[in-house]
Order: C-alpha cells, then structure tokens, then sequence
C-alpha cells in the first residue's frame, strides 16, 4: 500500500493556502468535548508488523498484531470518519467501497494518494517536512542513533536517504528492504501520550518507559520546528527532573518523588480554566506537582485535580478509566468509580485483592492562589459531576455510562478493551471500539444511537446524515486488532484545536 518514492507535499504550503487562518486559530484546547477542528494522529507503519511475542513486552506492547487488517480493515474507518467530521471536502465523494471483502486503500503521507489535511494530520508528515532542513536532520540521525548506540556507519547511511523515507525509518526502525536497525516504535500510534494542549500551550511528556525515549525525542524536534507550531516556542512546557534524580540509584524505590515522568492520556484539559492530572502507572506524582507548579505559574488555569489510579497495567492512564461523552454525560469504570458497599456488590474482585482498588483511587483538588490544604474528593462520580455542573454549566442532570454496563465480569473486560478510551468528536458524539458490547448496550440505554462507522460513512455519502446534524451517537470502530494494541480513539488522538464550549 505504500509508495516508497512519493511524499505528500508540505504541510506548511497547505496552511499558506489558507490565508484566514491565523496563527492563534491553529492551536486551542480547552474542553474534552468542544468541537474536534485539528488534530495529529499516527496511522499504523510497518514496524507494528516487527513486533515479535518475545519482545512485546519490552516494546510496552500486549501483543502482535496483523499490520494489513489494522490498517485497512479498522484504522481505515478511523480516520474516515474523523475526516468527514473535520475535512470533509477532503473525503466526500471518495470512499469507494466500504465492504471490508473489498481492497480499500489505505495511505500513508508518502503516498501520492494521502488524502493531505491540515485538519487530521499524521506525525509522520511532519516529520518528512522537518527532515527537508540540512540541519536539523543532521542534528536529529546524530541523536537517534546516539539513543540506539549504531555505529557510525548506519548514521552515515541513514543521511542518504530523502526526507520521506528517513522518516519512516526513524519511526518504524527498518529500512526501505525491511532490514531492522533498531526497535519499532509500536506505541506511536497513541499521539496522545506524546503531548497534551492546555488552552494555547503545549505540554510535551516524559515517557516512563525507555522503549518511547525516541518518541519523545521526535516530538521534542516536531512541536519545537515544524512550521504549524511556529510562534508556540515560548509555549511549550518541558517538566524537568529534580536536579539531583541523577544520582538516584536504578534500584530506588522512591522514584515517584524524585522522578518526572508524565504521558498525555494522564492529562485532561477538561473545562476551560480546569486540568486534571493523573498520578499512575506511567505518571509520577513528582511530575504532576511540577506540571500543577508551571501551569499555575502561567496563568494557563485556575484549578488542579491530582487523581491518584492503582499502579496496574489494566488501568495505566486516567483515560483508560473515564473519559467524557457530553457536557453532562462520562463514561467511566465502576468498580473505580464508587467507594463503599455499592461499589463491592458491583465487582467481586474485592474479594481476591489484597486492598480494594477504590480505596486506592486519592483525589485532591488545588486552587490557584489558595494556601490552604487541598479539597478531597470521595470519588469520580463527585468530581465528574462537580467538572459538569460548575466548570461546564451543565443544566441536565448528569449520567453515567459504565464500561461493561457495570455487570460482572464485563466491566473488566470490556475496560481492558477500551471501553472508557473515548474521542469525543463534537459534544455527544463519541468515537470506540465495537467489541465492547455491554458497554454499547449502556449507551443505547441512556439515549444514545450507537452506529458502526461502516455504516455512518455509507450514510454520509448518501446524504442521509451530515457530521453537522448528528447528535447523541456512539461510533463504533472495528477493533479486532486495534483493541490488542490496549489503547482507543482518545489515546490515537492528539487535539490540537476545539471550539469553545460555551
């Protein structure tokens, strides 16, 4: 499906075409659920097909997957959908079959064929454009195959070829032949975790994990050169370490105080002047204390929930366990979600743990300026109603949806496929995975339409239904191979601009 000799063009030349757009309208975040204008995605490349079983683990991959199925058969209707909610001229009129028995094409930037939007737009044609400078491209071989310890030879290989294919090299770690110079990045599909917008600024992470040391590092060459994010240097948060995390021994149990490690899908700019930050698996409460420390300092919000998840793979990111459907509407994990009786005669697992999960679910709430101790909070369901009625003006009472429809054993399970990892295109229009039935049949249950995207793309292109009409709907992605990858449409997201919610 990829052509190895053509690019897509510049993105920079595509946003010059667009003479209205200024360079304040480019990047705005404000809300989970505004309306979705701009956002960076990465479409699977070939080094996800490199995974082998006996290092998934060490890449932070659950699994291997079929390239060719997740690209066509499922990412495919992803970013068709997204592209008729965003760029639908770019779309409308194209889609040649949506039987998943055809041979849909699937493109990725290098292709003449890419459908080139400056809407949805994949980190990979950033990367080709910033690789057309002499400098940095030079700057940024030398770092990668200092992380990866090459030898000198392959940085000097790798300068011969053109921007395109270096890309996809530094990406995929294989050359044009498939040869493997180094590992795949498998995670670099979930752009969320690479970088989070609060308002006008950007928030760049600090992967846990050294398996995404070279994510970051690309993303650190992107946002800080590409020409989209000219004028937003002075607006890009780097969370340091403790100036003396470097003499901590490897074998430190007390990293999380000493250490800054922070990925996006642990970031929430959830109301205009509100972040949430999580603490969990993969983020430190070291760092979220800076992050709290620097977005205060900035004047970027005036209040900052910490929620505190157990330290379980099943939850990893807060995103995992809610994310938000409609102004008064989140979909969210029960058996996380409550504490007390109620919440143990929803999920038995207590039985089996040494501590019940809720109890170990912490939330404290600081506000700006304020001296005294943070507020506690109980559970989600206060803080979530609490974000509805009072950060958002919510005026309905506000529902929750819960992964597996809170029945055992399916709110595990169907958490474990994502069920809570939504992307809300538009206020109550939400994008995840049709695997997750139960969690579907909730949804249906408060009022929602749920559609495959087959479906809704076929509906679209008979002008039955338009992205600006529809309301109230769950779209569910075809998700056999996507789902092993352990991340949804929130965490293959990264939103750079959202209208205000008013």
């Amino acid at each position: 499906m990829e052509n190895e000799n053509q690019t897509a063009g510049n993105i920079a030349d595509i946003l010059a075409e667009q003479p209205a757009e200024s360079l304040t309208s480019r990047i705005m975040i404000s809300s989970e659920i505004g309306t979705l204008k701009r956002l960076l995605i990465h479409s699977p490349d070939r080094g996800l097909g490199k995974v082998v079983p006996s290092k998934a683990q060490d890449w932070l991959f659950e699994d291997i997957v079929h390239l060719d199925m997740m690209r066509r058969d499922e990412y495919d209707y992803y970013v068709k959908i997204l592209l008729y909610f965003l760029d639908t001229t770019v779309i409308r009129g194209k889609i040649a079959s949506l039987s998943p028995d055809h041979d849909r094409s699937f493109f990725k930037p290098d292709h003449p064929d890419y459908y080139k939007s400056n809407k949805v737009i994949d980190i990979q044609w950033l990367l080709s454009d910033i690789l057309t400078d002499e400098s940095i491209r030079t700057r940024l071989i030398a770092a990668i195959c200092g992380i990866e310890r090459t030898s000198f030879r392959t940085q000097q290989q790798l300068n011969q070829y053109e921007p395109g294919e270096l890309a996809k090299i530094m990406i995929s770690g294989s050359l044009p032949d498939l040869t493997m110079l180094f590992a795949p990045l498998p995670n670099f599909i979930f752009t969320r975790d690479i970088g989070i917008v609060i308002n006008d600024h950007i928030l760049l992470n600090k992967p846990a994990k050294l398996a995404r040391t070279r994510e970051a590092l690309l993303a650190q060459y992107i946002f800080f050169n590409h020409p989209l994010f000219a004028g937003y240097q002075d607006k890009i948060i780097e969370i340091p370490d403790n100036e003396h995390a470097f003499l901590l021994a490897d074998s430190d149990t007390n990293r999380d105080v000493t250490r800054s490690t922070l990925e996006g899908g642990d970031v929430m700019m959830i109301a205009k002047r509100h972040l949430l930050i999580g603490v969990s698996e993969r983020t430190t409460l070291y760092a979220a204390q800076q992050t709290m420390q620097l977005v205060f300092e900035k004047n970027l919000v005036d209040k900052v929930t910490i929620i505190k998840i157990p330290k379980k793979r099943d939850y990893m990111h807060i995103d995992t366990i809610f994310t938000q459907v409609k102004r008064n509407v989140w979909v969210l994990l029960g058996s996380l979600a409550r504490t007390g009786d109620e919440a143990k005669k929803r999920d038995v697992l207590h039985f089996f743990a040494p501590k019940d999960v809720a109890e170990e679910l912490k939330i404290l709430q600081f506000i700006k300026g304020v001296e005294h101790k943070p507020i506690e909070i109980e559970n989600l369901e206060d803080l979530l109603t609490d974000i509805s009625k009072n950060d958002l003006g919510a005026t309905e009472p506000v529902q929750f949806i819960y992964s597996g429809n809170n029945e055992f054993p399916f709110g595990a399970r169907e958490q474990w496929t994502d069920s809570c990892n939504l992307l809300a295109l538009k206020d109550g229009v939400v994008v995840g995975y049709d695997r997750n039935e139960k969690t579907a049949d909730a949804f249906r249950a408060a009022g929602f339409e749920v559609i495959s995207a087959a479906r809704l793309l076929e509906r679209f292109e008979q002008d039955q239904l338009s992205p600006e009409t529809i309301e109230n709907t769950f779209i569910m992605l075809p998700s056999a191979e996507l789902s092993r990858a352990r991340g949804g449409s929130h965490c293959m997201s990264l939103p750079l601009l959202r209208e205000e919610i008013l």
